[in-house]
């Protein structure tokens, strides 16, 4: 496939970032996509910038081989210390997951105070403070690196009595700042979402970068005029670089039943 009707490639460190394939899904119902999760190096947000961009920059080379038109980087570990320095080296259109999540969040907060739960190298780079105080300077940020969660997520442990315990930990010291919105700053954390939902309550609103990002992605393709003009059925590929049995499980829940798509393992070293 060329031009509007060459796939969308999406990538993670893990499965987290189906999250945002998924809003995909939803938002751009006529798009091919190709997913890549980096499960053999999973997670990210514990690896130092000059991993993370070696790793990014890795995958970014296989999804131009697969002919994407344009590439989103649904992990923010890789959107914090990876984003600029590929916005400069490839000629394709490509976005992150920070700043949309950010510009919500700016919008929805009625107190002014904000949490966000990330990896530890997310939380590091400041990067979701500085867009939120560039956006409303008078905005306090409270951040949390939650190493825990993302391992948890990868085993399949979102319902799990101790996840629920790691996030009661992780949350009571954001919960006595009294922030009114919380950004879930990694796309694994959406699939928690019910979990925190509950604890935090009502008066918490949940940011989810990964549906913030979907429309933006939307906005891209329109004005670059490369929205795909055909309604048949969207061809979805999916691969992995190492088991790929946790991203089918997830993907088989999004799809509709009976829905065709293709999975694979992929040795992204070569890359």
């Amino acid at each position: 496939m060329t031009g509007n009707k060459a796939p969308i490639g999406i990538f993670d460190s893990g499965i987290g970032g189906l999250t945002v394939f998924r809003e995909v899904f939803r938002n751009l119902p006529g798009e091919n996509i190709i997913y890549f999760g980096d499960t053999a190096r999973v997670p990210y947000g514990n690896k130092s910038p000059e991993t993370v961009l070696r790793y990014s920059r890795q995958i970014v080379r296989f999804l131009e081989k697969q002919g994407v038109k344009a590439i989103v980087i649904a992990c923010n570990t890789a959107s914090a210390l990876a984003l600029d320095r590929l916005e400069q080296e490839i000629s394709l259109p490509i976005l992150g997951v920070v700043k949309p999540g950010a510009v919500t969040a700016a919008e929805v907060t009625v107190n002014g105070r904000i949490g966000l739960i990330a990896t530890e190298s997310t939380v590091k780079s400041g990067l979701y403070e500085t867009l939120l105080k560039s956006l409303k300077p008078e905005l306090s940020v409270f951040s949390k690196a939650c190493p825990l969660l993302v391992p948890l997520v990868e085993a399949g442990w979102v319902d799990d009595p101790i996840t629920l315990e790691v996030v009661k930990r992780y949350l009571a010291e954001l919960l006595e700042k009294d922030i009114d919105t919380l950004i879930m700053g990694c796309t694994h954390y959406p699939l928690l979402r019910k979990m925190l939902k509950n604890y935090l309550g009502d008066a918490v609103t949940l940011v989810n970068p990964a549906y913030e990002t979907a429309l933006s992605l939307k906005r891209m393709l329109e004005e670059l005029h490369l929205e795909n003009p055909e309604s048949g059925q969207p061809e979805y590929r999916f691969y992995a670089s190492d088991s790929i049995e946790g991203i089918e499980h997830i993907v088989k829940a999004i799809l509709p039943e009976d829905m065709p798509f293709t999975a694979g393992t992929v040795a992204i070293e070569e890359y």
